[in-house]
């Protein structure tokens, strides 16, 4: 089980929508909060994150869809969170090459909310889930978002 976006999956992802982008993604790192759970085991490339940590999600931006370091100029999520949500965050290579403005920025494998709340867009599981599976990740692994079954209306 797991998190998707409020909006459900789209084909045509758009900065803010809250859905899901539908696509096949590579898992291009692995962040994590050292001062909340040991590092990982997985085949990804794995790196701390820092209390300046962002991810710009700001359209026009030239860092559009990439890490930045706060205080950033535009606007840029917060990576180094209060709550547990990006304790474990994996970077999964939707809109990165080539990247396009308003496209979609941040989207996320993390941790879910309590009850699997939806997402913003990315895909969230439980944290103990989410270790079990990068335990299995390495660089040849993808991440594979279908649309929802459409069910047929008897005749």
């Amino acid at each position: 089980m797991c998190a998707l976006g409020g909006a459900g999956c789209r084909a045509r992802k758009r900065e803010g929508d809250a859905a899901t982008p539908i696509g096949r993604w590579r898992l291009r790192a692995v962040f994590y909060r050292a001062d909340r759970l040991p590092r990982p085991r997985t085949g990804l490339p794995v790196r701390a994150l820092r209390p300046l940590d962002g991810w710009c999600d700001a359209v026009g931006d030239r860092n559009y869809n990439r890490w930045v370091r706060h205080p950033y100029p535009a606007s840029a999520e917060k990576l180094w969170r209060s709550d547990s949500l990006y304790d474990l965050i994996v970077i999964l290579d939707h809109n990165a090459c080539p990247r396009i403005q308003g496209h979609g920025s941040a989207i996320f494998l993390h941790v879910a909310e309590a009850g699997y709340r939806p997402t913003a867009g990315c895909i969230a599981l439980q944290r103990p889930h989410l270790l079990r599976l990068l335990a299995r990740l390495g660089r040849a692994s993808r991440v594979l978002v279908r649309a929802p079954a459409v069910k047929k209306r008897p005749e």
